[in-house]
């Protein structure tokens, strides 16, 4: 019943930002109308969408690599196309319909235990794809607010002028987990649940796959920006991960609205919101809804393909 309400509300919650989200979007573009943005979407030149397009494809390839590490921390093997094919699945729908712990989770469980994984295992391997994700998020987020400390604009109400403290808070987590995988070699017991770091160099293997998932995701919609963006690549990291930081946060379907709104508060003094809104449509279709029109093709093939073997097993 308490796991029913907390749902309830988290999604209740969720919905919230997304409605005052819309209405900050409406309200930063209510000088523009639909063609400015329309004509914006379609002035990004095709090359520079050819290469989000397959920025984005190696950053699905990339997140394969939770996976294969979670195996690894498990000491378990598996397929590589198995791994592969969960993973894609698994990712695409949990970026795009969010609450990753509930369809990230629901769809590892189901190919995984088809292919004889332990639902302890199972279980563990989610719990480490999801340490995984946020390292490399600490770890990028905290070296780049650190070294170029963004400016937080006032209408998020965040309790910092900066986002430096911020980093400091991220790298320590991040210097802490690693000091864990060197020094404690016990689990740990949660909530009656066993914790074990996994070993320093599978640490480490955590940060650098995703990290460079993180970055990857930024180099999307970086080209996809308006020529006349005065921002560095560097620069633009930044705002990208405050901005998908409030983004997972909110647990808003692939951080619609929560992620928008942030890039358009820090964005618009700089460049035409219509234009930058036009390049969010972009990155929103390359990164979420294509590759969700692929996942959900794969899994009907497979659905297919897993009914008519029963069918024939029966027979």
């Amino acid at each position: 019943m308490l796991k029913k309400v907390r749902l309830h509300f988290s999604s209740l919650f969720g919905l919230l930002l997304l409605l005052l989200s819309l209405w900050a979007i409406a309200f930063e573009l209510h000088q523009y109308n639909f063609h400015d943005v329309l004509n914006s979407l379609t002035a990004i030149p095709k090359e520079r969408l050819s290469l989000a397009i397959c920025l984005s494809a190696l950053g699905y390839v990339v997140m394969i690599g939770y996976d294969i590490l979670g195996f690894s921390y498990i000491n378990r093997t598996l397929a590589a196309k198995k791994i592969a094919f969960t993973n894609f699945i698994s990712s695409v729908f949990s970026n795009t319909i969010g609450f990753a712990l509930v369809t990230g989770s629901a769809i590892r469980y189901r190919f995984y235990s088809n292919w004889g994984v332990s639902p302890l295992a199972i279980a563990q391997i989610i719990a480490f794809a999801n340490f995984t994700f946020w390292l490399g998020m600490f770890a990028v987020a905290g070296i780049m607010f650190l070294a170029n400390p963004l400016k937080i604009p006032t209408q998020l109400h965040f309790p910092f002028a900066t986002a430096r403290p911020i980093g400091v808070i991220f790298l320590l987590l991040v210097a802490a987990y690693l000091l864990g995988s060197l020094l404690i070699k016990q689990p740990l017991v949660i909530r009656q649940q066993e914790f074990r770091f996994p070993s320093f160099q599978i640490s480490l293997a955590q940060i650098a796959v995703s990290s460079f998932d993180w970055i990857l995701a930024a180099a999307i919609l970086y080209p996809l920006l308006p020529a006349n963006t005065p921002l560095s690549f560097l620069d633009f990291l930044g705002i990208y991960l405050l901005a998908m930081f409030a983004g997972v946060v909110s647990n808003v379907p692939g951080g619609l609205g929560v992620f928008e709104t942030v890039i358009l508060l820090i964005l618009s003094p700089k460049v035409s919101p219509a234009a930058v809104f036009g390049s969010l449509l972009a990155y929103r279709a390359i990164y979420y809804f294509l590759p969700l029109l692929v996942a959900a093709g794969l899994l009907g093939l497979y659905e297919l393909k897993y009914a008519r073997k029963k069918i024939i097993n029966k027979m």
